[in-house]
């Protein structure tokens, strides 16, 4: 998993509640068990036509928002089913993380163990940001992991998010690159115990 600790970037707005994880990635693409590419699927309904052109009006068509890395997503992120997949696509997409002022518990637990951080504000800097990138498309925030501030032009704020998961990204191991990093006081213990 990639280290995650400064993130300057631009946003790409996506100013839609209750986005699930069926619009992130439509469910024909579930039969895939490999990342590789998933970013070309991502909100595949919205960004194609049914003939596989792209649909000029979606976000992630528009060259102005090519190659940022932080999502500007409405209200309730990430409802829906459960499925890995959906951070996936995202980080195949080129995320590395998403905004937004709440996400749901399984969307958010899959992000955090795929390397995407989720990042949560308050309604009023939420509605800051989008009307940041609707003046200045251009705009870059910066997402700093250790202290957890968002900072943009014309303030700054702090997000929560849980040591455990903190400390994984940071150090850019999952879950089992975590434990692996106790392989020498693992080994120590089960020679103490024979």
């Amino acid at each position: 998993m990639p280290q995650f600790t400064t993130l300057t970037s631009r946003l790409v707005p996506l100013p839609v509640d209750n986005i699930d994880t069926d619009q992130i990635i439509p469910a024909r693409y579930l039969k895939a068990t490999d990342k590789n590419g998933m970013g070309e699927a991502l909100f595949a309904d919205w960004r194609y036509h049914p003939d596989g052109s792209p649909r000029p009006e979606f976000v992630l068509n528009d060259a102005r928002y090519r190659g940022a890395q932080i999502l500007l997503a409405g209200d309730n992120f990430g409802c829906g089913s459960s499925r890995e997949h959906a951070p996936w696509a995202l980080t195949g997409y080129g995320f590395r993380a998403v905004v937004s002022t709440s996400f749901a518990d399984i969307f958010r637990n899959n992000a955090l163990k795929n390397g995407l951080l989720p990042v949560i504000v308050d309604a009023q800097t939420h509605a800051s940001l989008f009307a940041l990138v609707a003046e200045t498309p251009t705009a870059e925030v910066t997402i700093d992991l250790a202290s957890q501030t968002l900072s943009y032009p014309g303030g700054s704020v702090t997000f929560p998010i849980d040591p455990f998961n903190k400390t994984c990204l940071l150090n850019g191991v999952d879950e089992l690159g975590y434990l692996l990093g106790f392989e020498k006081e693992i080994a120590a213990y089960e020679t103490a115990q024979r």
